[in-house]
């Protein structure tokens, strides 16, 4: 397997879509690094020469930031929202759905498995 920018890319797949294995990088970000370094998308990715792979880990370093860099950014942002406490930051930590989804009838993935509550007990009258 190729290894660029530090993660294995499967060997078999075009480079196009193998560069999208690593996080960060879409379908419009992995065209932009190809034109960048001028490799055509249809190549497959164990064809690359290492100097391709050296330039295209090269690009990646330099411009995008993905990865354990990324992954760290986004739960700092989370982390910060949750420290102001703000209302996003609010359903984060209650572990809601955050951007105004419903959730009388549906969110069970956010939510995750149904917690039966035992309803009210009712009195008999005499």
């Amino acid at each position: 397997m190729p290894r660029i920018a530090g993660i294995d890319v499967p060997e078999k797949k075009k480079i196009l879509f193998a560069l999208q294995y690593i996080h960060g990088v879409g379908p419009d970000v992995a065209q932009r690094i190809l034109d960048e370094a001028k490799i055509d998308g249809d190549v497959r990715a164990s064809q690359l020469t290492e100097t391709q792979v050296a330039q295209i880990g090269a690009i990646i370093d330099a411009t995008y930031l993905v990865e354990g860099a990324l992954r760290r950014q986004v739960q700092q942002n989370i982390q910060r929202l949750k420290d102001i406490k703000s209302y996003r930051g609010d359903r984060h930590r209650k572990g809601l759905p955050v951007r105004g989804q419903r959730t009388q009838s549906n969110a069970r993935t956010r939510k995750g498995k149904k917690k039966t509550v035992a309803g009210k007990k009712s009195v008999k009258a005499k």
